[in-house]
């Protein structure tokens, strides 16, 4: 009684979500110019542009099965057999969206473009060398800058599509698929973590949402989502290891975690939300402190390799807000931009996620032991539902709690609908939440295919 007496309030999240969007509409194009905000459908980064194309069939079909038979599904998969599962929709989901835009628009050319990763191949002949010299061509007025996405970016980025070209698998075709592919696993590392630390139930509860994402027009195929996964597994594996896995897969998440760092610069906030999974596995972390030595260990490689090879990450940061400030950023005004990109977030993340944060926000503020719940120990069916929809609310937050400290930094006005996927997807799980999956399955699939078929995205 009490999940349905809560739904009105649902409904008035997903409806104050919905304002917020048009808000943001609004104001971007009758308040601000182009000029002021540089975006050419505020608070999107992209254009005007009803189309279809050869994906729109497989797009709807997909979304229909999801809603349709997705909850159900999800309830009833084997074990093992949900992972490779969620993976296979996710990918089935994010392929079709990119390919309402056609092969060469939606895949092939999205990372070639003049600000993007493939643009700069002939540069990296010698890696050594380019890594030494990277940082001399970040300010705007240096000699040769790197485009805004490479500049913008510590050289892991850059360099995962750099040893693509080298094994033979260069272009943007391969790009691209390599960008989905492993952009696509983001959602099982976030169901292993909500299943190691909330429980099967709500992990199955929340698998549908994280396949049906509105974030999967951006996932296909922004860098951004290959970070996603990167940063999402990192998290994955702390979570196993606190819950009692091998200390290996600490390794794996420091490691992950030093190329999450050195992918994107502002993804050093996952640590906030690798917190809570610490907080929360806090029994496995008492059993055990021993782990933080291969988590340590894993997550030192990656910057000592870079460091080795030439590349200082800290004097990169510092040139990065300089030339930040001397382009876009200096411009597009904060007083938008810091609700703005809030809209954004509605825009990946959808309103039935807007409903469940609602939910999982109010079960934080009815918990009152003095902190979140430590897994592990023996409960009653009823008590331990209740203590993993605790966790998983604590979890939630963590991420919503990343994204806000990211946009209050100003240190991403505008493009947030690609920029924060890796803090998106960890408040997906808040759907899990929800009564009438369905409903909020369609209304997730439905804000997919109008952005998708109206605007032209890009970045």
């Amino acid at each position: 009684m009490t999940r349905l007496r809560s739904v009105p309030r649902d409904l008035y999240a997903a409806a104050a979500a919905v304002l917020l969007v048009a808000a943001a509409v609004l104001v971007g194009r009758n308040v601000y110019t182009f000029d002021d905000l540089i975006v050419g459908w505020p608070p999107l980064l992209g254009r005007w542009d009803p189309h279809v194309g050869p994906g729109t069939p497989a797009a709807v079909l997909v979304g229909a099965a999801v809603v349709a038979y997705g909850p159900a599904v999800a309830a009833r998969l084997g074990r093992r057999a949900l992972l490779p599962a969620a993976w296979g929709a996710a990918m089935a989901w994010t392929w079709s969206l990119a390919l309402i835009d056609g092969w060469d628009r939606g895949v092939a050319r999205r990372l070639t473009t003049g600000q993007e990763y493939l643009s700069v191949m002939d540069r990296w002949r010698d890696i050594p060398a380019t890594l030494r010299d990277f940082n001399g061509h970040i300010l705007l007025h240096s000699p040769d800058n790197w485009p805004a996405h490479v500049a913008g970016h510590p050289p892991g980025a850059t360099l995962t599509y750099v040893l693509l070209d080298r094994i033979g698998l260069g272009g943007g075709g391969w790009a691209g698929a390599f960008t989905i592919t492993v952009g696509a696993t983001a959602c099982v590392a976030v169901l292993v973590t909500v299943r190691a630390l909330a429980g099967e139930r709500l992990a199955r509860r929340a698998a549908p949402f994280l396949v049906l994402t509105p974030a999967a027009v951006w996932m296909g195929t922004s860098a951004d989502g290959y970070f996603a996964a990167v940063a999402a597994w990192s998290v994955a594996l702390l979570a196993l290891t606190v819950t009692g896995r091998s200390l290996w897969w600490a390794a794996g998440a420091g490691l992950l975690f030093g190329l999450t760092c050195y992918l994107s610069y502002g993804l050093t906030l996952v640590a906030v939300i690798g917190a809570a999974v610490l907080l929360l596995g806090r029994r496995g972390v008492r059993a055990r402190p021993v782990l933080f030595v291969p988590l340590l260990a894993g997550m030192a490689v990656v910057p000592v390799a870079f460091t080795a090879a030439g590349f200082d990450w800290w004097e990169a940061y510092h040139l990065l807000v300089e030339r930040y400030y001397e382009g876009a950023a200096a411009v597009r005004p904060y007083a938008y931009w810091v609700w703005a990109n809030l809209a954004c977030t509605v825009l990946i993340t959808g309103v039935a996620t807007a409903a469940g944060l609602r939910r999982a926000v109010a079960r934080l503020t009815t918990f009152r032991r003095g902190g979140p719940p430590a897994t592990g120990g023996v409960r009653s069916p009823d008590t331990a539902d209740a203590t993993g929809e605790t966790r998983l609310a604590f979890l939630v937050c963590a991420g919503l709690l990343a994204l806000l400290v990211a946009d209050l930094s100003g240190m991403s006005k505008a493009e947030t609908e690609r920029i924060w996927l890796p803090f998106a997807q960890w408040l997906l799980p808040a759907c899990a939440f929800l009564p009438h999956p369905r409903a909020w399955l369609t209304a997730q699939a439905v804000l997919a295919l109008l952005v998708n078929h109206l605007v032209a995205t890009g970045w």
